[in-house]
């Protein structure tokens, strides 16, 4: 008895979906493009079809920002704009930068304490004081290199 009530059921639900499939298939002929007629020239295929724009211009380019170098390295952070970085805004993988950058402690870190750092940051490179990084007193900036472990143990 049961067996029989299944292949009903399965029965039904088989008709079923051919019913939804026949139709969906009949909606789609039915705004199906007609048949070139046989009167009607094809189209080269090597034209290009010619249009001419009139007096319709395209889209304004973007201006450069005015922000500088600074503001965009500050801004790569500040996700949301109001010009605080929060520990969510920065990389999990630079917390300790973050801790180290945050001078009050209070967990929000502005832009005049991001702005300290790299000044302080360009005077420690600046080795003769001119106000200028000659290439060798900027290669001192550069992040230090991790140490490389053997790649494997032989």
């Amino acid at each position: 008895m049961r067996e029989a009530v299944v292949g009903v059921f399965a029965g039904l639900a088989l008709a079923g979906v051919g019913v939804f499939w026949w139709q969906g298939r009949a909606a789609v002929e039915a705004n199906a493009p007609p048949p070139p007629s046989p009167e009607a020239p094809a189209p080269d295929p090597e034209s290009l079809p010619i249009t001419d724009p009139g007096a319709m211009a395209g889209p304004v380019p973007p201006q450069p920002s005015e922000l500088t170098r600074e503001e965009q390295r500050f801004f790569r952070y500040d996700r949301n704009r109001d010009r605080l970085i929060t520990r969510n805004e920065m990389l999990s993988t630079r917390s300790d930068a973050f801790r180290a950058l945050d001078v009050d402690g209070n967990n929000l870190l502005t832009f005049e304490e991001w702005a300290v750092t790299t000044v302080k940051r360009f005077e420690s490179a600046d080795a003769d004081g001119n106000g200028r990084l000659t290439p060798r007193e900027f290669a001192t900036t550069a992040p230090k290199a991790a140490a490389k472990k053997p790649a494997c143990k032989c």
